[in-house]
């Protein structure tokens, strides 16, 4: 865009209110509304509304436009209910109310970690279902990184301002750099590396990057394959139907490739072992989904319903006895091999599956 037009910009914080954030259905009462004035001169280019507030205001995304402008939350000219088609002109009057997240603080906590290896540079962990990777809006303690920073000799609060609500959380101090390298989602137990120097991190990222880590999981799907080995792939991208998951795109959406070996078969779900060649998010999960295998006790992706077995009131009543047993997508990072940054050596960790996992297999068994 050539001239915004922009003149005499006014942002005005407002009280907190509790209307819907753009990214999500639930409501925050810790949202910032800020009111965003644009008086649009004779130099201003015609085009849409919606493309125009995209570059006018920071950090903001197209889709977010759109949903301010249909929910009402943008007025030109005195008018709201525009469609976010509407050509600007020059001499409109634009008023929109932005939400914005504020600041997140992250406090250092004395949470155990299930340790497996730690030098100066790395730190490899292994993760229980049910601890989130990253402090966020509904997770603001108990996460990995709280427990990082106190691990790591931390005792005072940061507060850190985020870009993007989707962006990866890296604490950084003068002192302590704990790195999360790659996540697990917070249901899916195990190993983890963290890198606890900034060149550590780069490195091992640049091996994930570039295929040279090695990442096996261990899985309970639904159904039975149809053969024995196999590979997955498909595009991974955000799903059009809900933001918040991720679906196999035939044109948008990131290469997506996974390995998977039949372990064992059981009545109705079968065990496997899956090597990851990318690292998409939910990668597993929406890959065994497309193939209508979604992983046992999957709640965002279909895993929680009888798909395969009888249509009988006993067989309904097993499965739910199951999933009350495991309540949560039966997956487990079970191996991880990198090349230790600054040696070089070749390191490999392998973990148990944890007590859940192994009740869910006896009782298949």
């Amino acid at each position: 865009m050539t001239d915004t037009g922009k003149q005499d910009s006014v942002r005005q914080p407002d009280m907190p209110d509790e209307a819907s954030d753009d990214d999500s259905s639930e409501h925050y009462p810790d949202h910032i509304r800020e009111r965003c004035e644009f008086n649009l001169t004779a130099g201003t280019q015609p085009e849409r509304l919606d493309v125009y507030l995209t570059y006018a205001i920071r950090n903001a995304t197209r889709t977010k436009v759109q949903r301010a402008i249909s929910e009402g939350e943008v007025l030109v000219n005195g008018r709201a209910n525009l469609k976010a088609s509407y050509r600007i002109k020059p001499g409109d009057s634009i008023v929109c109310h932005v939400r914005r997240r504020p600041p997140l603080e992250l406090i250092p906590e004395d949470i155990a970690l299930d340790i497996l290896f730690e030098d100066d540079h790395v730190l490899v962990i292994n993760k229980p279902a049910g601890m989130v990777v990253h402090p966020g809006i509904g997770n603001r303690s108990g996460t990995l990184v709280n427990a990082l920073l106190y691990h790591l000799g931390v005792r005072e609060g940061r507060v850190v301002e985020r870009e993007d609500e989707d962006e990866a959380l890296i604490y950084q101090s003068d002192a302590v750099r704990p790195g999360i390298v790659h996540r697990l989602d917070k249901d899916t137990s195990g190993i983890m590396v963290i890198s606890k120097q900034e060149y550590a991190h780069s490195i091992l990222a640049r091996q994930f990057e570039r295929r040279i880590s090695r990442r096996e999981y261990v899985a309970i799907a639904w159904g039975h394959f149809d053969a024995d080995k196999g590979s997955i792939e498909g595009n991974i991208g955000r799903s059009q139907r809900n933001r918040k998951l991720m679906a196999v795109h035939k044109r948008d959406g990131k290469p997506a490739l996974t390995d998977y070996e039949v372990v064992e078969r059981f009545e109705f779900l079968t065990m496997l072992r899956l090597r990851l060649q990318t690292g998409r998010t939910h990668q597993i999960r929406v890959h065994c989904a497309h193939l209508n295998h979604p992983l046992f006790g999957d709640h965002a992706y279909g895993g929680t319903t009888a798909l395969y077995g009888p249509r009988t009131r006993n067989h309904r009543q097993r499965v739910a006895n199951l999933l009350a047993m495991m309540p949560r997508q039966a997956l487990h990072a079970k191996t991880l091999g990198f090349r230790h940054p600054k040696t070089g050596a070749m390191m490999e960790f392998d973990s148990e599956l944890p007590d859940d996992f192994q009740q869910l297999l006896a009782a298949l068994r």
